[in-house]
């Protein structure tokens, strides 16, 4: 079993997020040296160390479903034009764009979810599980767990991608950073539905 102190040691050692790391660790079977391999591999470590590189330059992208009736604007970011010219890039955005007008997300990160909407999702949540007749312990891991899916429902980046569902949005990303060799981020994105109040999206 991965503890918390092995996934904070990787971390501390590549920079990558909490659950790639978990992840790594699960692939390596606790082996940190053999972590680090793997998210290497994956181009998660290299894409950790440009994260503190200044991203203001980049695109925005639309997109346009359903004869008009749904559509997307997506800012890219990158840290030069010549990127931000390359085919690459703007195929990320567009397929970014085109999975926020398919997923229908409500923030680009976790980190933007208002707390007070946590804490009411919490409660349901643990209400839900009190009422399942489920003792202390089992109730705590059943709200985080089911608090992990209210991310990926509501947070861009936690989702599984839609051209590959085992990828989330943030590992795809992170691909192309290592793969284009700048620091690429979301900025901010604007969904628009048809007769949808005007409260979604992200900016």
């Amino acid at each position: 079993m991965v503890t918390a102190e092995q996934v904070k040691a990787l971390r501390e050692r590549t920079g990558a997020g909490m659950m790639e790391c978990k992840r790594a660790l699960e692939a390596a079977q606790g082996d940190v040296d053999k972590a680090v391999e793997l998210l290497r591999e994956r181009g998660v470590a290299q894409a950790a160390k440009k994260a503190g590189r200044e991203a203001s330059e980049g695109l925005v992208e639309s997109y346009i479903h359903l004869q008009g009736r749904m559509g997307v604007l997506v800012e890219l970011n990158c840290e030069t034009d010549f990127v931000a010219n390359t085919a690459e890039f703007r195929a990320l955005a567009h397929d970014i764009a085109m999975h926020i007008a398919a997923s229908s997300p409500r923030y680009v990160a976790r980190t933007e979810v208002p707390s007070a909407l946590i804490d009411q999702e919490r409660a349901v949540l643990t209400r839900q599980a009190e009422h399942e007749g489920k003792p202390a312990p089992i109730i705590a891991k059943m709200v985080q767990g089911r608090l992990e899916k209210f991310y990926q429902e509501l947070v861009l980046l936690e989702q599984p991608f839609i051209k590959n569902p085992e990828q989330t949005v943030d590992q795809v990303v992170k691909e192309y950073t290592a793969r284009l060799g700048e620091r690429i981020i979301v900025r901010r994105f604007s969904r628009f539905e048809r007769g949808e109040a005007l409260d979604g999206g992200a900016t």
